[in-house]
């Protein structure tokens, strides 16, 4: 018998804009492992929370929805 092949799919990720195999989905969008990780060790006071959460926020406010 013949073994399926898999074939990953690839989608942008809505942080850092790569096409990526490997991350997570959050409602209809996607952030790959490298943000994930990234974000999880981002402290409070860190330049790049602000960052963050901007771009997380296009998750739950999409324009003209």
């Amino acid at each position: 018998m013949g073994e399926a092949l898999q074939h990953d799919v690839v989608h942008p990720c809505i942080i850092c804009g790569q096409s990526k195999e490997h991350g997570i989905m959050i409602i209809s969008e996607f952030i790959c492992e490298d943000c994930e990780t990234e974000m999880v060790r981002t402290d409070v006071g860190d330049v790049k929370y602000p960052f963050f959460i901007h771009q997380m926020k296009q998750i739950f406010y999409k324009e003209n929805a």
